[in-house]
């Protein structure tokens, strides 16, 4: 595999295009003086909205502005990933940033105004304009946020505090994408190389053992050289979470995150209940890694490794997008030749360069097309982000495509479904399509760490966020020695006695993005649940899932994500879907066990 020095190595074909949002910077600053004067158009909507025609004007002005603003922030973004080492790309997204804040500021009045009007009053203005039918369900639904809403006075000095609440989480991205630096190891000639997160993500599978100790000291020294720095934005983005809980009226921060999905947070609670009462499986499996590795002790980087020998390959770009469409024909033919726009259209930006931002992702731009991230590296593992991410592209992209506006931004409850659907099409194909014992052996090894780190590893993370904010809203401090108990009490009830536990296992927490979005790590698990249900039966060809699934993929928001999943046969307000997905993985560890 070719590693690439700098972005302008990589071939045109393998970047995204990001010309589709704006072909040249000046239609950009067009874009953001337009925003300014729609802002100040909507200011001026303040204290003047007395019809349904006025009203319908006011929402018709801010639905024109949310689209330029998606388009302006979303294009400084995916810029500032190519290299967030690039000081004029980050003065963009600091500007669309502050615009935002101006924007919202500027708006803050219309929610508690809405919520001022009766119901009638609402009703009759929707009666009397035709255009506000488009809106009307949005305008309903903002009545079950009656409660939560501040008064004018405070909704506007909240807004001017916004982009002071998003200093942990920028500062965490800054430290972790821009200045974290792992230091070198030992390259296969002995010479010393720098390790990346991409390089560590191979050197974490070596099958020899001191590289993998190495590199794994290596990727933790910069963290726990940080602790208390990172520590300090952890506990700042949990503070500002649980100050505006408490400040919205909710009962805590827990069921203000998961309000918007309409998610009771017995399904959360459940979620953790049912996977720690069906835990055996997995301290089973660690059991069976270190009879496999043959090891008087399993330590944390000995968990990555394949335990199956010899049959790792590489696999091209090309290969894995090819095998992806193969894998995905079970969805249908509409799906795979939207599929293969992405490449040929390059939605794609695929390799991985200095100072790119770490992960993947997908972006969808609404009125453009799906922006997708990868830091591809021709192994088994690309092969499987480069499925997971599509599958939120093809969502994006069908939801934009049978939804208007207003609904076309599905829920992230429900993204994580159509992600891990085509994970799990494509372990099915492999399986089904490999005659060769060992490699059946490695891909079954690959399904249930697959598994592990999609579910029961987020599940672990869950907890820990559940626990870390409970302490916030009981007024306990939290530092790094706090972080590190909870998470390494959870590690090893998770993880069973099999794990001799290293020290830089418990500052595990001090590498996760995903905490500076308050309850978002639950989902992959919820979303695996589901996809596993889903997945099964598309691949066994049952028409009535493919169909109410495609349906599902296409629905946006158009209702709420509990109900979306329903229509498709999946109810997670009872325990069965979890249920269903431990029972699985158990099926597996005894299948790998036999193998």
């Amino acid at each position: 595999m070719k590693i690439y020095t700098s972005r302008n190595e990589v071939p045109l074909h393998e970047k995204w295009a990001l010309s589709d949002i704006y072909s040249d910077f000046n239609k950009w600053e067009k874009d953001y003086q337009q925003i300014e004067e729609l802002g100040e158009k909507l200011k001026g909507f303040d204290g003047h909205i007395q019809s349904g025609s006025s009203l319908f004007q006011y929402l018709k002005t801010s639905e024109e502005l949310s689209y330029l603003l998606n388009k302006l922030f979303a294009y400084a973004m995916l810029l500032v990933d190519e290299d967030t080492r690039e000081s004029k790309s980050q003065v963009l997204l600091d500007r669309a940033r502050q615009l935002s804040v101006k924007v919202n500021s500027s708006t803050s009045f219309f929610m508690p105004f809405l919520l001022s009007l009766e119901e009638e009053t609402l009703k009759k203005y929707i009666s009397e304009e035709q255009g506000l039918e488009y809106f009307e369900k949005d305008l309903m639904e903002s009545f079950r946020y009656k409660p939560h809403v501040l008064s004018k006075e405070q909704g506007s000095i909240l807004s001017q505090l916004g982009e002071a609440l998003s200093v942990p989480s920028k500062t965490f991205g800054m430290i972790n994408n821009a200045d974290i630096k792992f230091g070198e190891v030992t390259g296969e000639n002995g010479e010393k190389i720098e390790l990346t997160r991409g390089l560590y993500s191979k050197l974490i599978e070596d099958e020899n053992r001191d590289k993998r100790r190495e590199a794994y000291k290596s990727y933790y020294k910069p963290y726990v050289q940080l602790k208390n720095s990172i520590a300090s934005t952890l506990s700042s983005a949990i503070k500002n979470n649980v100050t505006l809980a408490r400040i919205r009226n909710y009962p805590s921060a827990l069921e203000k995150g998961m309000f918007g999905d309409r998610v009771p947070k017995e399904v959360y609670e459940n979620l953790i209940f049912t996977t720690k009462k069906n835990i055996r499986p997995l301290h089973q499996y660690n059991h069976i890694r270190k009879e496999k590795l043959q090891l008087n002790e399993l330590r944390q980087y000995d968990m990555s490794v394949p335990l199956v020998k010899g049959v790792k390959s590489e696999i091209s770009f090309k290969d894995a997008f090819d095998t992806m469409l193969k894998a995905l024909a079970p969805l249908g033919e509409e799906y795979v030749e939207l599929l293969k726009e992405f490449k040929i259209k390059r939605y794609i930006d695929v390799r991985e360069t200095p100072g790119k931002r770490s992960g993947a992702y997908n972006l969808g731009v609404y009125g453009v097309h799906p922006y997708i991230l990868l830091n591809h590296h021709d192994d088994l593992d690309s092969l499987f982000t480069l499925v997971h991410e599509c599958g939120h592209g093809v969502h994006s992209m069908l939801s934009s495509l049978n939804q208007p506006q207003i609904y076309a931004r599905y829920s992230i409850f429900v993204a994580e479904v159509a992600s891990t659907v085509n994970e799990v099409l494509l372990i099915l194909y492999l399986l089904e399509n490999e005659n060769d014992l060992e490699v059946r052996k490695h891909l079954l090894n690959h399904f249930i760490d697959q598994f592990k780190g999609t579910f029961f590893t987020q599940v672990m993370f869950a907890e820990f966020e559940m626990k870390i904010h409970e302490l916030a809203e009981k007024g306990e401090p939290l530092n790094v020695e706090v972080f590190n108990q909870t998470y390494e009490s959870l590690f090893r009830e998770y993880n069973g006695e099999e794990v001799v536990f290293d020290d830089e296992v418990k500052y595990g927490w001090s590498r996760i993005p995903h905490f500076y979005r308050p309850f978002y790590v639950y989902k992959y698990a919820t979303g695996y649940a589901s996809a596993i249900h889903l997945a099964t039966r598309i691949f066994e060809g049952e028409e009535d899932t493919l169909k109410t699934y495609l349906e599902f993929l296409k629905s946006g928001s158009s209702d709420y994500p509990l109900e979306l999943l329903k229509k498709t046969g999946v109810d997670l307000t009872t325990p069965y879907p979890i249920e269903n997905v431990l029972k699985r993985f158990g099926e597996l560890v005894e299948d790998f066990s036999k193998a």
